[in-house]
């Protein structure tokens, strides 16, 4: 069936889904194959829960007699095309978000703002990859005055895929850092692929928000019309500011050219995030949202899902920041936990995950950092850091449950405690079970 037969089909929906546990009448489902399932084997349950249509691969299973039934070639290339088709039917302005840190959060916080004046689709969750980013863009309606997509990426070409599919109008890259090397490469690797969004750009007349203070984006950025956001004291931005204190929370002001200065407290953990919020800002001002609401929106955002979130239990204070973990973001959280005043800090870390050749040198340079800034209280978690620190006089632990284990029987409290590594080492738990620190 041609796409265009597909999607005039998907227009007599509510919406679509991919999972054949959440079917209900009105979702078209797309049966998708991953690693240990194949959603051609639930083609006919997802009919007789009631979706009016499900489109498969599967020429066996398929019933040509059944006209709720849709055979194409492939499942996933489907869905992206019919996305593809919908984001040109609508033709609603889409910016696109990536970055090798931050990018969640700056999404979230730019649907923030926008949304003080305009209807907004946002991507949801973490709806980034090659399957996110065409549910996402399905989840527009025509009532939506603008789209924000985030785009993550772990090898070469990804963010390629999704801006084809997605096609954004304007751009930001939050930054580029050391994450996911495995499947990059080198950090030259991670740069050309970021760096997609601005060929994208390019070659489509779009435009970027770009951060004036980062070396990298400036050098990528070349030759594409810019909007800019940084330190104080640079002509030519849209915005300037500056943290003003970070203890936990980052407070900063900052302001349009010449006029005054806004104050913003918000719940943000980490100095790293007053470029998030001044992306956000940025991109808010262009598209018309007044400066009191663009500064209304960042101070009201509260992180959710262990990302730069801080936690007070009966005996502790948490700063959870346990949802990925990359050179880069460790040492980010690392030198800002050292300006946080408090005593008793204590850190807990775990690996840094899909880091390929190099992962022991940036394990062990963490484990050099630590020591440098005189952390005494340290427990390291994962078999890399296992290996990088056996020397260190760190505790180490070679998985979470370990770590649950010791904090139930030692009893820790009144300590100000950081909690960061990759979201595959289960970190997060921490934070969301904070009993375990009463």
């Amino acid at each position: 069936m041609r796409i265009e037969e597909i999607y005039s089909r998907f227009l007599e929906c509510r919406g679509v889904t991919t999972d054949s546990r959440s079917c209900s009448p009105g979702l078209m489902f797309f049966a998708l194959k991953g690693e240990r399932f194949d959603g051609n084997d639930f083609v006919q349950c997802a009919l007789e829960q009631g979706c009016p249509y499900a489109v498969m691969d599967n020429a066996r299973l398929y019933n040509a007699a059944d006209s709720r039934m849709i055979l194409v070639d492939n499942v996933l290339v489907a869905l992206q095309e019919v996305a593809l088709f919908h984001r040109r039917r609508l033709g609603t302005p889409i910016i696109g978000i990536t970055g090798t840190n931050g990018k969640t959060t700056t999404k979230e916080l730019t649907n923030a703002v926008m949304s003080t004046t305009y209807n907004v689709m946002c991507t949801q969750g973490n709806l980034n990859n090659s399957i996110g980013v065409p549910l996402t863009v399905l989840s527009l309606k025509s009532e939506h005055q603008y789209a924000i997509v985030e785009m993550g990426a772990s090898h070469p070409g990804d963010i390629r895929e999704l801006v084809e599919i997605c096609q954004p109008d304007y751009g930001l890259i939050t930054n580029v850092g050391k994450a996911h090397l495995l499947g990059f490469g080198s950090f030259d690797g991670v740069k050309r692929t970021k760096g997609e969004l601005y060929d994208w750009l390019h070659e489509h007349n779009g435009i970027a928000f770009v951060n004036r203070d980062d070396e990298h984006l400036q050098q990528m950025c070349c030759g594409l019309p810019l909007i800019e956001y940084g330190k104080p004291g640079q002509e030519g931005l849209s915005i300037e500011g500056e943290a003003i204190e970070c203890n936990p929370f980052v407070k900063f002001r900052w302001r349009r050219g010449n006029r005054e200065w806004h104050i913003v407290q918000t719940n943000l953990i980490g100095a790293y995030n007053l470029d998030n919020a001044l992306a956000a800002i940025t991109v808010g001002l262009h598209f018309g949202v007044s400066e009191d609401n663009a500064s209304l929106a960042v101070a009201g955002y509260v992180p959710q899902n262990s990302r730069s979130q801080y936690v007070e239990t009966g005996r502790n204070h948490l700063v959870v920041d346990a949802y990925n973990a990359n050179p880069t973001s460790m040492v980010a959280a690392i030198d800002n936990f050292c300006k946080i005043k408090a005593q008793d800090k204590m850190v807990i870390l775990g690996d840094m995950r899909e880091l390929g050749d190099i992962s022991q040198i940036e394990h062990k340079h963490i484990v050099g950092l630590l020591k440098e800034r005189g952390f005494a209280q340290v427990w390291l978690v994962g078999s890399e850091f296992t290996k990088a620190a056996e020397d260190s006089g760190f505790r180490l632990f070679p998985d979470v449950e370990a770590v649950k284990r010791a904090l139930i029987s030692e009893s820790v409290s009144g300590r100000t405690i950081l909690i960061k590594g990759s979201n595959s080492i289960g970190l997060s738990t921490l934070g969301k079970v904070p009993s375990m620190f009463l």
